[in-house]
Parts: C-alpha cells; structure tokens; sequence
C-alpha cells in the first residue's frame, strides 16, 4: 500500500495520482489534506513518514509546490529517504541506489503526465544493495548520530 499526502498546493496532483493507481489496481491510503483550503505541508509529511516507518504503508509519496519543503519534513522522521524528483531517471536511481521510501513531487514543476511517468519508474525500480547498502548503512548511522 501507497500512502500519499498533499498540502493545498498539491491536493490536484495528488488526485491525478490517485485516479492512475485506481485505473491500475494499486492500493493508496490518503492522509490528506482533502481540501484547497491552505494548511501547512509539515502535518501530512509527517503521516506519510510515520506510516511508512511503521508499516502500515510499503512507501509512500507526497506533493507541495516544488516538492522540496514536504520532503525536508518527511526525512525528518528516522527510517525515512524521502527524494524530490522531476524526471523518471532520478526516480528510478533513487530507488536503485538509495532505497528511497518516499518520492515527492512539486504540482507548480511536473504536470501530470509526467509525474505519472517518474510514479511508475520509482514503483517499478528496486533496491540493488551490494556496494548500495553500504551507503545506506552509513547513512543510518548519520542518522542515529554515530560516526563510521
């Protein structure tokens, strides 16, 4: 399952993603915002990353205007490598060789159809590991505040 959050800005991209998984059998659990009303992207990144870190969701994927502000707050959560992306080549590294868990993309950058395009490319790419994971490792300990 996908989990998927917006703020205000990216609430139409975000639908457009839905209606893609829907016509493709892909399931999505929605965690807002459901309305134009302006709120601050923080909240949903927020329970876009817990979901993922607690699986409830496999991974999950977020929107804003460029996508950068909701990513920061969504790696503010441990376990999570969330990527900004405006193309399927960055998508598709991203999970090869960083095993993102969350991709976010900014609705005033990508238009629908190609952010159609990076979704598919980052839902069909997988992690490679191998000399991968050992990045990923350090990273971690980044994150837990250990040096290597």
């Amino acid at each position: 399952m996908i989990a998927l959050g917006s703020d205000h800005v990216g609430i139409e991209l975000k639908e457009k993603i839905i209606e893609y998984f829907e016509q493709n059998g892909i399931e999505y659990k929605d965690f807002g915002c459901f309305k134009r009303d302006r709120v601050d992207y923080p909240k949903y990144a927020m329970e876009v990353a817990n979901a993922v870190v607690k699986g409830e969701c496999e991974k999950g994927i977020v929107f804003c205007g460029t996508g950068v502000g909701i990513s920061i707050a969504a790696n503010k959560v441990d376990g999570i490598r969330a990527v900004v992306c405006s193309d399927p080549y960055s998508a598709g590294l991203s999970k090869e060789h960083n095993n993102t868990n969350i991709l976010s993309m900014g609705a005033r950058v990508v238009g629908s159809e190609l952010a159609i395009m990076i979704v598919k490319e980052w839902l069909n790419a997988e992690f490679e590991g191998g000399r991968h994971q050992n990045r990923i490792d350090m990273i971690t300990k980044i994150e837990n505040g250990e040096e290597f």
